[in-house]
């Protein structure tokens, strides 16, 4: 059944990858009248989370953000199926980092590092960060439930030389690449909610108490490893610029949860930029009011 389901869906969404930009881009807002206007999307949850996150904006600035995120939202989706076909050339185009002089120096040093980010602008199209390094690059991800879907999407974004890897498999990777030395970089995002059983750390984001992941964390402090921040910005339509910030090479010398809580402050500083760029659909606040439920208090 999954293959079935993988021959009629795949072979429309190659040909769609396959049209040029400007074309897909019309497309896109077509989408975005149906899903906005016609089918409502869950626009309630993404007021209720500007909201939440912006209590001192009217309504009609709200629902302004509102609108401009799902423009963006749709243009997303039909930039990861662009994702498909697009060449390094294209990539390269669309999608710029500034600064990578922040991974030489860390490669210069031996030190391997977290490239750490948030569900903003594109986070689809870093499959390209740290080309030009000697790095092994890796990027974590969570599978879909098609397994040949999921395959097919892994061996169309390993074609930019990093390899994708299943949650499940990534502190394995990294105790063997370290214990190997092999200088090695991974990404996360690390932004969403924790399930309920394995909600260890609640704290104030983007403006509610919240369960927050802190698996990056513990990850560099137990393999000493750099963590660097990803503020991806959107230029224009199509167009995105990366700029690397370091959160620290030395993990030791933060304290519990500094590390994360630091994370989290970069995430609103940019989200608070330019909101509508936040992946705002997601429910980030259905755990409000259950810390007393989380392992962290015991039970």
């Amino acid at each position: 059944m999954q293959k079935l389901i993988f021959y009629i869906i795949y072979p429309p969404i190659w040909l769609l990858s396959k049209l040029p930009f400007w074309f897909l881009y019309r497309i896109s807002d077509l989408i975005f009248l149906i899903i906005y206007y016609l089918v409502g999307y869950r626009k309630e949850l993404v007021l209720y989370n500007l909201k939440t996150f912006f209590p001192e904006k009217s309504d009609s600035e709200l629902k302004s953000i509102r609108r401009k995120f799902y423009i963006h939202f749709v243009d997303i989706f039909m930039e990861m199926i662009k994702t498909f076909t697009i060449t390094p050339g294209e990539l390269d185009k669309h999608f710029i980092v500034k600064n990578n002089e922040v991974l030489l120096k860390l490669e210069k040093n031996n030190q391997s590092a977290i490239i750490i980010g948030c569900h903003y602008a594109n986070w689809e199209w870093t499959i390209k960060v740290g080309q030009g390094t000697t790095f092994m690059r890796y990027g974590v991800y969570a599978r879909i439930r098609n397994e040949v879907f999921s395959d097919t999407i892994q061996v169309s974004r390993e074609r930019f030389g990093l390899k994708l890897l299943k949650k499940s498999e990534t502190t394995h990777t990294i105790a063997r690449n370290k214990r190997d030395n092999l200088k090695s970089i991974y990404g996360f995002l690390s932004d969403q909610s924790p399930r309920l059983n394995k909600a260890y750390y609640w704290t104030d984001f983007l403006g509610k108490r919240v369960p927050v992941l802190i698996g990056a964390e513990a990850i560099v402090k137990k393999y000493d490893l750099a963590l660097v921040f990803i503020n991806i910005q959107k230029v224009k339509r199509g167009y995105y610029e990366a700029t690397f910030e370091l959160i620290t090479d030395e993990p030791q010398k933060f304290t519990d949860y500094e590390i994360t809580e630091k994370y989290l402050k970069m995430c609103e500083n940019q989200i608070r930029q330019k909101p509508e760029y936040y992946f705002w659909t997601h429910n980030r606040f259905k755990h409000v009011g259950k810390e007393h439920l989380s392992p962290a208090k015991g039970n």
